[in-house]
């Protein structure tokens, strides 16, 4: 069998980058972001992309980069609104947007990863949500019917992975990462600690390496905070 692990994220990219594709990028706000898979894709210079991801980074860091450098042509998200660029370029119609509410969207993911094209969920009826959708009545209460999401591309954020590609991630930092793993006709993962296969617990395996198709150490890793809210300093006497 072929080696899963990649040297870099170029590396681990190579031969799967293309124009017009889909991509399904894990994290919330820049919590669990891949950020040097983002890296090595405004590198690559792709463009045209459709991407899958809760929202776009900020306007010089995360998926902000891939924007500002026009390679994004889609958006299907849930929540944009720390990023000034993103909405100068959908107010201007540069950019489209498929808002999704936030549980919707993680559920048309879980829904493609798992094989199902479509489901149907209250939320939204009687909204834009809803509209040239879909709607059916079950048990007295309107449905809307929403279709599950695929991608080209998973691009994925873990803390630990072994060289199988089983993955564990780190708290909160696993947001949409585990079903965006599942959702994707190849999976792409960046780790900050790349271990032997055997060292993880099995028990507390969170993805199954069979949803991995390469997997590599990201060589650096910001983690920076979308917005630093701080209490105010007590007075030395109080």
């Amino acid at each position: 069998m072929a080696s899963k692990v990649a040297r870099t994220a170029a590396d681990a990219l190579s031969g799967v980058l293309f124009d017009g594709m889909t991509i399904m990028a894990g994290g919330f706000g820049l919590c669990g972001i891949p950020e040097n898979l983002i890296s090595a894709i405004r590198e690559a210079g792709v463009k045209d992309l459709t991407v899958v991801s809760n929202n776009c980074g900020v306007d010089d860091f995360g998926l902000g980069i891939l924007l500002a450098g026009g390679q994004i042509k889609k958006m299907i998200s849930s929540y944009v609104g720390e990023n000034k660029l993103f909405a100068e370029l959908y107010l201007s119609g540069t950019l489209e947007l498929e808002f999704n509410p936030q549980g919707t969207l993680a559920e048309r993911i879980r829904a493609g990863g798992a094989g199902i094209p479509a489901f149907f969920t209250r939320t939204g009826v009687g909204t834009l949500v809803a509209e040239g959708k879909e709607v059916r009545e079950f048990d007295g209460e309107h449905y809307v019917m929403e279709r599950g999401l695929t991608a080209d591309l998973a691009i994925i954020k873990a803390w630990m992975g072994d060289h199988e590609g089983n993955l564990v991630y780190r708290r909160t930092a696993r947001n949409f990462n585990p079903m965006m793993a599942t959702a994707a006709k190849v999976t792409v993962v960046e780790v900050e600690e790349l271990v032997v296969t055997g060292q993880l617990d099995k028990d507390n395996i969170h993805t199954p390496g069979i949803y991995v198709d390469q997997i590599f150490k990201g060589a650096h890793f910001e983690k920076r905070i979308e917005q630093a809210t701080t209490r105010p300093r007590e007075k030395a006497n109080a």
